[in-house]
C-alpha cells in the first residue's frame, strides 16, 4: 500500500510516517517508481509505535523494541541495560497510573457532592 492508505488505515499523518521513516522504525520496500511500498507488518509496526508512544514512551525507546514488534514474540536478548530501562518505564507508568486513579478519585468526590447538594436543593 501507498503512504496514504497507511495514513488511512493507522490515523496516523504522513507527515509522522514519513518521520518514522526518516528516524528508521519504518522501511518500506520501494518501487520501480520510487513510491513507498508498504505492507501489512508496517501497519502492524505504526500502530504498536502510536500505541507505546501514547503510553509516554520516547521513539529512542520504541526503537529498541522494533525486533519485537516485528515479529510474534519477544526476541531480544537480556541485557542490564535493557532491562532497568524497561524497569524504570513500567515504573513510570505505575506512577501515572496512581495518579490518574487519586485524580478520578478527587473528581469524582466533587462530582457526588455537587450532585448531592443539586437534589437537596
Amino acid at each position: 500500500m501507498q503512504i496514504g492508505e497507511l495514513s488511512r488505515r493507522t490515523g496516523v499523518s504522513v507527515r509522522m510516517l514519513r518521520y518514522y521513516e526518516d528516524e528508521g522504525l519504518l522501511t518500506p520496500a520501494r518501487r520501480a517508481s520510487g513510491y513507498r511500498d508498504f505492507g501489512a507488518e508496517d501497519e502492524k509496526i505504526v500502530r504498536a509505535i502510536r500505541q507505546l508512544s501514547a503510553a509516554g514512551l520516547k521513539l529512542d525507546f520504541i526503537r529498541q523494541f522494533l525486533p519485537c514488534l516485528r515479529s510474534e514474540g519477544p526476541i531480544l536478548h537480556p541485557c542490564p541495560d535493557l532491562m532497568a530501562a524497561m524497569e524504570r518505564q513500567m515504573q513510570a507508568l505505575d506512577d501515572q497510573i496512581r495518579q490518574y486513579g487519586e485524580s478520578r478519585a478527587m473528581l469524582a468526590g466533587y462530582y457526588a457532592e455537587m450532585r448531592d447538594h443539586l437534589q437537596t436543593t
